[in-house]
């Protein structure tokens, strides 16, 4: 059975992620950028909110590229020490990604997320997109002891690099994870999985939220569009892969 991940950014998105059957969440705050790590406090909620899906937290101290300074890998460190020190009944596990200056993997500072993350399962993230050549990069990834990489196969959307991901995942074997991602949904997921063989796929369900406040009452509106976890495209990606 395909794996599927949702990325939320709310307790709520945890919550209906777990009441419609995914199989994990990957935690992040804002998402418009990218991703970045999430709050402490939205962590310790999502775990102790869920009970069934496995949790994933994404650590990114900045939005923008993925080359960190001394500086930035110190708070990268101590924030997976943070979120390690929560309780929690869910798998917790860390989403990850650092590049040289030069465009590879920084297999250094890398080595030391891992080492950080101990016994928590790691994912590199979709740094892994903007490399070269993927296929010759995998192996960097096993031997840094990654248990998973989030990709699209180095195109705009997984259906649309779903050659490249085929190779990965003939290349992986049971040495890592492919999860697909980049606009996975249930009109394509049925067909990138049965001609790709990737075992997980990883989305992001969402809907536009109406604003729950009024308008206001002076010239200064902090208001702006919000989009928001649904339980609706998560239903139908799971009904499209059992089908």
């Amino acid at each position: 059975m395909t794996a599927v991940e949702i990325c939320i950014d709310d307790v709520a998105g945890a919550t209906i992620a777990e009441e419609c059957g995914a199989d994990r969440v990957e935690v992040c705050a804002a998402l418009s950028e990218g991703g970045t790590t999430p709050s402490l406090g939205l962590v310790s909620t999502i775990l102790a909110e869920v009970s069934r899906i496995g949790v994933q937290v994404l650590i990114r101290p900045r939005a923008g590229d993925f080359v960190y300074s001394p500086a930035e890998v110190d708070v990268m460190l101590a924030d997976i020490a943070a979120v390690r020190a929560l309780p929690a009944s869910a798998q917790v596990g860390f989403v990850v990604g650092a590049l040289t200056a030069e465009g590879g993997i920084d297999t250094a500072v890398l080595s030391r997320l891992v080492t950080a993350a101990g016994r928590c399962p790691v994912t590199f993230h979709r740094a892994f997109d903007t490399l070269p050549d993927l296929p010759a990069a995998l192996p960097t990834l096993v031997s840094a002891g990654v248990s998973r990489v989030l990709t699209s196969g180095g195109a705009p959307t997984a259906a649309e690099g779903a050659d490249v991901l085929r190779s990965l995942v003939r290349l992986a074997g049971d040495r890592i994870t492919v999860l697909a991602g980049g606009s996975v949904r249930a009109a394509n997921v049925a067909a990138l999985v049965a001609g790709t063989g990737v075992p997980e796929v990883h989305l992001r369900a969402v809907a536009p939220v109406a604003p729950s406040a009024a308008g206001s009452a002076t010239g200064v509106d902090y208001s702006v569009p919000r989009l928001a976890t649904s339980a609706e495209p998560i239903r139908a990606v799971l009904e499209a892969l059992a089908s």
